[in-house]
């Protein structure tokens, strides 16, 4: 976990800027717009390399994840990511080659980036974006989803689709996790809450899979060492209901990969926006560095795309979460933090969490949200 900066630092970090597709290079302007004025104030410096991802990388060099690209990254400190994928397009080309595939699962199994941190919060002045009543939200949405990266599912083999005798099709996944991910996630969990809340609940499915059983197993193992917590295990299905019935029980939900997958996304919808939810994707800790992958939660939104009206802030807020995992820089990334809830308060809103009936809204391009957010720094 990063420790608190006292003074300025003097460091040097070589970040890795892929905006891909869509809204990408939109939000990542504002974000590298707002990573500058932290640059400005706090004395690190930053080195910041753009390249080209997604189906950038396919136009520009004939693949998803270019080799100048990769070699880009290897070189860095950290990762800046945008999104990358276009539906009118990725059918076009075999799966194996499609974006999500070829760049962004290669990226994690590249850097071993085996831990997913996706915080949702959702400020008080955004309560109307919530799909829930507003009793249903109590003193305010504040949830961290832990969510194991590299295991599971979607990395599992066989990974195959194969023809049988009678001419049927069968698909096959597998479910596949070792003792050893699924402790070295759980510890990632228990870290988390011991600097919020204490309190981790962990989702399986140990009424049905065997990988559920050793999931609460080893879950249950790893609690011992962390006393001061307390943890609670969930099935996933009843866990995918108590989000919209009851959201403010839950501090930090520790899940396997498809599960978090799939109910990261269900919270994010609890903070109005997916253009609101930021995402650090972690891999092992090199003395005082952690190599990082960070993302906006949503998608490349081609639907409006190179129009000025995405929401910057979930790449923002990326970027404020590359500055504390990766860099220990926490009084910055707190800048940065405190600097979005400003620009909120003071009414500034990208389409998707405005609302007319709101007498503080001012309705903001991408450019104005990311000025305003730089402005406050």
């Amino acid at each position: 976990m990063p420790k608190l900066r006292h003074r300025m630092s003097k460091q040097t970090y070589k970040i890795a800027a892929l905006a891909g597709d869509g809204i990408g290079p939109e939000v990542m302007r504002e974000a590298l717009k707002v990573l500058r004025a932290a640059e400005g104030k706090f004395g690190f410096q930053l080195e910041v390399t753009e390249a080209a991802v997604g189906w950038a990388g396919i136009d520009a060099a004939g693949k998803a994840l270019p080799d100048e690209t990769l070699a880009l990254c290897r070189e860095s400190d950290s990762i800046l990511f945008g999104s990358v994928g276009l539906p009118d397009r990725d059918p076009t080309i075999p799966k194996e080659e499609r974006p999500e595939r070829a760049a962004l699962l290669a990226l994690r199994k590249e850097f071993g980036l085996f831990a997913n941190l996706r915080p949702v919060r959702l400020p008080a002045e955004l309560a109307h974006a919530c799909p829930l009543k507003v009793e249903r939200q109590g003193d305010g949405i504040d949830m961290l989803v832990v969510r194991e990266l590299t295991g599971g599912m979607y990395f599992g083999q066989p990974k195959t689709t194969e023809t049988l005798e009678d001419g049927q099709q069968r698909a096959i996944d597998t479910m596949v996790y070792t003792t050893n991910e699924i402790e070295r996630i759980a510890r990632v969990a228990f870290q988390s809450a011991q600097l919020r809340r204490q309190h981790v609940t962990s989702i399986d499915k140990a009424n049905v899979l065997e990988n559920g059983v050793l999931w609460r197993e080893v879950v249950t193992k790893v609690a011992a060492d962390f006393p001061d917590i307390t943890v609670e295990h969930m099935f996933v299905d009843n866990a995918a209901m108590q989000f919209l019935l009851r959201p403010t029980q839950f501090d930090v939900v520790l899940c396997e990969n498809m599960f978090g997958d799939i109910l990261s996304d269900e919270a994010a919808a609890l903070a109005g926006s997916l253009g609101m939810l930021p995402s650090a994707s972690l891999g092992a800790t090199s003395g005082e560095r952690t190599f990082g992958f960070y993302e906006p939660a949503g998608g490349t939104a081609p639907d409006i795309a190179g129009q000025d009206l995405a929401n910057p802030i979930a790449q923002i807020l990326s970027a404020a979460m590359m500055l504390r995992h990766s860099f220990n820089e926490t009084e910055a990334a707190a800048a940065i933090d405190t600097a979005v809830a400003t620009a909120i308060t003071a009414g500034h809103r990208t389409g998707d969490i405005f609302s007319p009936e709101d007498p503080n809204a001012k309705k903001a391009t991408t450019t104005q949200m990311g000025d305003a957010i730089a402005a406050a720094i």
